[in-house]
């Protein structure tokens, strides 16, 4: 016999969220099809004997809540950190692109060494690369909840609110190793390494912490 069941699903934030959880739900034995809403926060579940914990249970898996539920947390989860992995990549190669365009124009411009340091202009200059990264990895971001049939106003809030904190914390690090290893006298070939592990390392965890508590992460 075929039955129904409908499941609060909190933390889901656009179709790839939804996507996730029908997926879990419908590799259940029994489970027939998956109905499920972003917008609603629901998920209709068609199935054939199978329990409501085990539905709960796979929707837990994915990192988001059911009824208020949540997972209990744990480090250890290698999926999760993989998916991590996937999203601080992407994360990485936008910011690359702002900050890296910038210092190699700044190479080629012959900053600093004609900008007095500690001067307006200096301190502009500075934090340029850092506006420009974020600016081009929010815009990646974006193309790519697009791709997954976002529209532009919900790509581009969702790409700001699931990405800042982690786009802002690897542009820090990436500037500051720059720094550290040359300086502040522009960027050369070698730094480039050291850069892009710092700014792959440092927000891992924090997003890896995000996905896990509150599922958030879409691509």
């Amino acid at each position: 016999m075929t039955e129904a069941i409908r499941l609060d699903v909190g933390g889901m934030t656009c179709d790839g969220c939804a996507g996730r959880v029908r997926s879990a739900l419908e590799e259940l034995d029994g489970v027939i099809s998956a109905a499920v809403s972003h917008e609603a926060g629901s998920a209709v579940v068609e199935h054939s004997g199978v329990e409501r914990n085990s539905m709960v249970a796979a929707v837990l898996g994915t990192g988001y809540t059911v009824d208020g539920q949540v997972e209990e947390y744990s480090w250890g989860d290698g999926a999760t950190w993989r998916q991590a992995a996937n999203n601080t990549k992407w994360c990485l190669i936008g910011c690359s692109i702002g900050e890296f365009g910038t210092l190699g124009y700044y190479q080629y411009a012959g900053w600093p060494l004609e900008v007095a340091v500690g001067t307006t202009l200096f301190w502009f200059l500075v934090v340029l690369p850092l506006i420009n990264g974020l600016a081009t990895s929010v815009t990646l971001e974006t193309v790519l909840l697009m791709r997954g049939q976002m529209d532009f106003s919900n790509a581009l809030s969702t790409a700001f609110g699931m990405s800042f904190i982690s786009m802002l914390g690897m542009e820090i690090a990436m500037e500051a190793t720059d720094w550290l290893l040359t300086g502040g006298l522009g960027m050369t070939w070698w730094v480039i390494p050291p850069m892009l592990i710092v700014g792959f390392l440092t927000p891992w965890p924090y997003n890896y912490w995000r996905l896990k508590k509150f599922g958030v992460a879409c691509h």
